[in-house]
């Protein structure tokens, strides 16, 4: 369907969006995430973080997965880490090897974006796939049943050298912010999976997770 389309020509909804640094917005975003999550029932809660260290911009996803994997979170199973990023060279990968892990995920998947000036260090979470590497022009599977993304930096022309030149204090902060909020709503749920969540250091490492 063309995104123009949605819904019969109705507008689609505004992403629930909160700024990183202010002290309420963990639990605002914990409670908007809890929200979804207890939506779906007998289906493993999969985060997937998307992104690569080798760009300061596009190293939320990686960061947040690194920081959740310490977290030994109860009921989210997380893929994408800086160990075992989750990248555009094995994107497609992550994604069969979450689908042979798991039946019927309900895939939460995590990114970096670029964005309007205003909006700048703003988290979003929002109903539908994630569109990775859109910013930099790359085709790349869509992924996630909802996501969740962290505004970097302004976007609209030289994304690539934008990502490049983000500030690491403001995508550190971001991850934290994200991270935090997701164990938070992990400490909330009440959620029945199909099984307890995986320790991904299990998952054989792959040439792939270097190459770039």
């Amino acid at each position: 369907m063309s995104p123009n389309l949605w819904r019969f020509n109705k507008k689609k909804p505004k992403p629930f969006r909160v700024p990183y640094d202010q002290i309420h917005s963990h639990d605002a975003f914990a409670r908007k995430l809890v929200s979804y999550c207890n939506a779906v029932e007998k289906r493993d809660l999969v985060i997937l973080c998307v992104g690569t260290d080798r760009s300061t911009g596009d190293s939320l996803g990686p960061l947040i997965g690194s920081k959740l994997e310490a977290m030994s979170l109860n009921h989210f199973h997380v893929y994408g880490t800086l160990a075992y990023p989750a990248h555009a060279m094995n994107l497609a990968e992550r994604v069969s090897e979450i689908a042979a892990n798991h039946l019927n995920p309900f895939v939460i998947a995590i990114d970096a974006c670029l964005g309007q000036e205003s909006n700048v260090g703003s988290l979003t979470i929002q109903d539908g796939p994630l569109h990775p590497g859109a910013a930099v022009h790359k085709n790349l599977p869509k992924v996630g049943d909802i996501h969740i993304t962290g505004i970097v930096n302004v976007g609209g022309s030289m994304e690539f050298y934008v990502l490049q030149n983000t500030r690491l204090h403001v995508v550190m902060s971001m991850a934290e912010s994200i991270a935090q909020s997701i164990h938070l709503a992990d400490q909330q749920l009440h959620h029945v999976s199909t099984q307890r969540p995986a320790i991904q250091a299990m998952i054989q490492y792959k040439p792939t997770d270097i190459k770039q």
